[in-house]
């Protein structure tokens, strides 16, 4: 099914609401809400099938402007109210929108054990390496030696890596890609909101003007450059050295694989204890 751009900005965009929008000029969370508008438009779902779940944060502006069944949560908390959503209507393709500080921080332990119950959900993070609503702190995967305004000598942690924590923890789907790769990243979108489980697509970002520009990096276009110039392909990255793969990002499909649905095993045990 073709994308009309036009088509999904009269039908999914609430016109008349919190416009112009608050995200930085360059900022890529307008280049992943349009991969989510794309993925949804193709998959033919209505506006009452979808619901958009977000925490606090830049991210946490989407579910503002766009005209699905939306929730804006507390910070960390995303995903705790999706599942209630989930658990209360199987039927509604869920999606829970998150920074890498709300989802991974803060909301650490719910993403952590949202993967291990292998809930029917779909997480998109945005990873810019920061907390750039809230003024720029670090953030968990914030690099080691990077500087904001809570590392202004340089960050002393090591950043950890949001699509092998999620791979560990037990989802069911975890795919990652840039926001340099639009078109892949509405595929990714479409594939977890398939997909039966779990399902995570990490999205590396730019956040040009808290951390770009405080660990020189440049503005929007350069940041967009440089995942150009060092993303690879899951299967490219499969023919390369640990020392090869040293700064590259590695895109596509991380895991897919078939493990039991919380949601169903959950109405198994409902069914059960009807009967008994």
């Amino acid at each position: 099914m073709s994308v009309s751009t036009q088509t999904i900005r009269h039908e999914y965009l609430r016109h008349n609401k919190k416009f112009p929008h608050v995200w930085c000029p360059g900022c890529g969370n307008g280049i992943v809400m349009a991969a989510l508008l794309r993925a949804i438009y193709r998959m033919e779902l209505s506006k009452d099938e979808v619901v958009l779940a977000s925490g606090i944060g830049c991210s946490g502006r989407m579910p503002t402007y766009l005209d699905f069944n939306t929730l804006h949560t507390t910070h960390g908390r995303a995903l705790t109210f999706a599942t209630g959503v989930k658990l209360a209507n199987p039927a509604l393709n869920v999606v829970v929108v998150m920074g890498d500080g709300d989802a991974t921080a803060i909301g650490g332990n719910h993403f952590i054990h949202a993967a291990r119950r292998n809930l029917n959900l779909t997480a998109i993070i945005i990873n810019n390496s920061i907390y750039g609503m809230t003024g720029g702190q670090y953030s968990p995967t914030t690099p080691f030696g990077a500087r904001s305004t809570t590392s202004v000598y340089g960050h002393i942690e090591q950043a950890f890596s949001i699509a092998e924590l999620a791979v560990t923890a037990g989802a069911s789907f975890v795919a990652r890609s840039t926001v340099y790769h639009a078109e892949l990243l509405d595929t990714l979108i479409e594939q977890a909101m398939h997909k039966q489980g779990f399902a995570v697509v990490e999205v590396i970002s730019n956040c040009h003007v808290q951390y770009g520009r405080r660990n020189q990096l440049g503005g929007a276009v350069d940041m967009l450059k440089s995942y150009k110039e060092n993303a690879i392909t899951v299967a490219r990255a499969a023919q390369l050295t640990a020392e090869q793969l040293e700064g590259k990002t590695t895109i596509g499909v991380l895991t897919d694989r078939q493990l039991p649905v919380s949601t169903e095993e959950y109405e198994k045990i409902r069914l059960r204890a009807e009967q008994s």
